[in-house]
């Protein structure tokens, strides 16, 4: 009692909303009846509930949650493995290599990530302080990288500077030399797959005094990133770019994130030619609920399509094996993961996902200040307290520990020793929608 006694009413309160959360989390995925009004056909009800259950227990669920596909009747959804005999499979004991090198080029670090995932951009304004802290560390603890997005870099998040890409957008908010030079990555953002060529947009409600500062503008203002980059119109403008970055910091990797036109391998290409050491691939159907769903579902190419679109002219231009290719914009799943790598991906970034280990319902409402309900995507100071970065941190370590598990089942089950002899496998896959 003495120790109630001694708190504050907000402390009081934020205490009570925290623990109904995180038992909500935990009793949900377990529950007789769902809750009503979870999740859409992309990410399902039983999608979300099994990622929270990974996120909770580490494990692959076992209480007939469906973990590997939604209900879209298409893409990912429609495509499975073929799995042969079990008298093919490897057997349990075996060692399965999930690592993945990232620079296939001469120049620069070698960087390897210990799972062929890392985490998408993700700004702060648009996700809590909080929430960056928790990907940080997952990153650290998991031997793999997460992305600033373009908000800037708090200086919260240097501890875990070897692990955080910087990324440069068109707003160039908070893009600092400093920031810069801490990156073992630096992201070039030139489109987004969710809303390409409208670029980026933070109303005036999350542009708050921290916010703000972050980014050198003016508190409770709009703030708009433009499209394109308007000094990189050629192959030679993007390489100004790149040497830009490797003049500021010579051993940084330099990745290029585009969304998916029709003519996406040749701005693949071009991106090689440039410089890149990774192209990152962002197809449809990614991004939050602050992304217009008219764009989402009607200007990119979805990324099943993409990936061996690209995947096959950089084979043809006899440059894949100097290049590595990360694909994301709707990959939920650790099965799709392995689709994705199986259609020509060396990798996948995530978003959606890690932020439903840590609570989203995909309730859309994330343009909002005070919007999300679950302190995941507000800059409200209050709110953000609903997630506890030391509590997000084990939820996200969790549920990529449990996407190591199917992937290495996975690999066991087709013959493969490693998540690289899975690249451009199609013959592994089958339709069946």
């Amino acid at each position: 009692m003495a120790s109630i006694a001694n708190k504050t009413d907000e402390q009081l309160i934020v205490e009570k909303h925290i623990s109904n959360l995180h038992n909500g989390f935990a009793h949900w995925p377990r529950a007789e009846e769902a809750p009503p009004a979870l999740g859409d056909s992309r990410w399902t009800q039983d999608l979300i509930l099994a990622t929270w259950l990974m996120a909770e227990t580490g494990q692959v669920p076992d209480n007939g949650l469906e973990y590997k596909i939604g209900a879209s009747g298409g893409g990912f959804d429609v495509l499975d493995f073929n799995i042969p005999n079990q008298d093919q499979w490897l057997s349990e004991d075996t060692e399965i290599d999930l690592s993945l090198p990232l620079n296939r080029r001469d120049d620069g670090a070698q960087l390897k990530i210990n799972i062929p995932m890392y985490g998408g951009g993700m700004s702060y304004g648009s996700i809590s302080e909080h929430v960056m802290q928790a990907r940080a560390r997952a990153a650290q603890h998991l031997g793999t990288f997460t992305s600033t997005g373009e908000g800037g870099y708090p200086p919260s998040l240097v501890p875990y500077k070897d692990h955080i890409i910087t990324q440069v957008a068109t707003g160039m908010f908070g893009v600092r030399e400093e920031t810069i030079q801490y990156a073992p990555i630096v992201e070039f953002k030139y489109a987004q797959g969710a809303k390409p060529g409208l670029g980026g947009h933070l109303l005036g409600d999350k542009a708050t005094s921290a916010v703000a500062a972050m980014r050198e503008s003016v508190p409770w203002v709009s703030l708009f990133s433009p499209f394109p980059f308007h000094s990189v119109y050629s192959v030679e403008d993007h390489r100004k770019h790149v040497d830009w970055i490797r003049t500021t910091n010579p051993r940084a990797l330099v990745s290029v994130k585009v969304s998916t036109p029709t003519d996406v391998d040749m701005v693949a290409v071009g991106s090689y030619f440039a410089g890149a050491h990774i192209v990152h691939l962002d197809g449809s159907y990614g991004g939050t609920g602050a992304a217009p769903e008219i764009a989402k579902k009607n200007i990119a190419m979805p990324i099943e399509f993409a990936i061996p679109k690209v995947h096959k002219y950089l084979v043809s231009e006899n440059v894949r094996e100097e290049v590595t290719l990360m694909a994301s914009g709707g990959v939920r799943t650790a099965y799709d993961v392995a689709k994705a790598i199986a259609l020509g991906a060396d990798g996948c970034v995530m978003g959606t996902a890690e932020l439903i280990a840590i609570g989203c319902t995909r309730c859309s409402n994330c343009e909002r200040g005070r919007g999300c309900p679950f302190g995941l995507t507000t800059t409200d100071p209050l709110l953000q307290q609903l997630m506890p970065a030391d509590w997000g941190q084990q939820r996200i370590i969790n549920m990529y520990n449990a996407y190591a598990i199917q992937l290495r089942d996975l690999l066991r089950k087709l013959g493969l020793r490693s998540i690289r002899e899975l690249r451009g496998r199609r013959d592994l896959l089958k339709y069946v929608g």
